[in-house]
């Protein structure tokens, strides 16, 4: 854990209970004289902390210094994903988070199954954990469920990654917004919101799972 999310780091005296001080005082076996980094995930500020007291299950702690520490992407990457799973989902997202995604936003597509409803409460603590494992200093966001016909007229810039003779690993620097589809593909009216320009495909023959598309143009993007 590179440091520990709080929601109120940034305040002068903080409290720490739970299973936060049990991974501090418990797991890693911290001193009271140990300084302790926290961040809020809100501003890119890193706070150090002191322990100011400590009894068997909580610790006051209070603000020694702060820095300002951006650890970020280098580009931002807006990704519209086809509703799949759930459970998929959540699997995948401490990856796309370490990676650098910035923003992704579920789309109800032609053949999304309508059964899937995402948990946000238990999305928000899969990305705070992973982004205290990675460091980032903003954990990528999840917007709300829109239609991909929604996403294509308020992102007109965006790409959809299909089948295609151009080539995503050709163009990174143009690609801002991209839609991956769901499983089976995209319909034949949702091809034809893109013009061919707009429509890129990956360097392979194989044709790939939703999930293993999206961390391929994640990666191929931003790594």
């Amino acid at each position: 854990m590179i440091y520990l999310y709080h929601q109120d780091a940034g305040s002068y005296s903080i409290t720490i209970e739970g299973e936060e001080y049990r991974h501090l005082f418990k797991a890693k076996r911290l001193k009271a004289t140990s300084l302790i980094d926290l961040r809020n995930l809100k501003d890119d500020y890193l706070y150090k902390y002191k322990v100011k007291s400590i009894d068997r299950k909580r610790a006051i702690l209070s603000l020694a210094d702060k820095k300002l520490s951006i650890v970020a992407p280098k580009k931002e990457l807006h990704i519209g994903w086809c509703i799949i799973d759930t459970k998929i989902l959540q699997k995948y997202l401490p990856a796309l988070n370490e990676i650098g995604v910035s923003k992704i936003t579920p789309l109800i597509c032609d053949r999304t199954q309508r059964n899937f409803k995402i948990d946000r409460n238990r999305v928000e603590r899969i990305l705070i954990n992973s982004s205290q494992q990675c460091g980032r200093s903003r954990m990528m966001e999840i917007f709300p469920t829109v239609s991909i016909d929604e996403f294509v007229k308020e992102h007109s810039d965006c790409f959809m990654l299909n089948f295609s003779k151009l080539k995503l690993k050709d163009i990174i620097d143009e690609v801002s917004t991209i839609i991956i589809g769901c499983e089976g593909g995209f319909t034949d009216r949702e091809r034809s919101l893109f013009s061919d320009d707009r429509v890129v495909g990956l360097d392979t023959s194989s044709v790939l799972r939703s999930e293993t598309a999206t961390l391929s143009v994640a990666s191929i993007l931003l790594l």
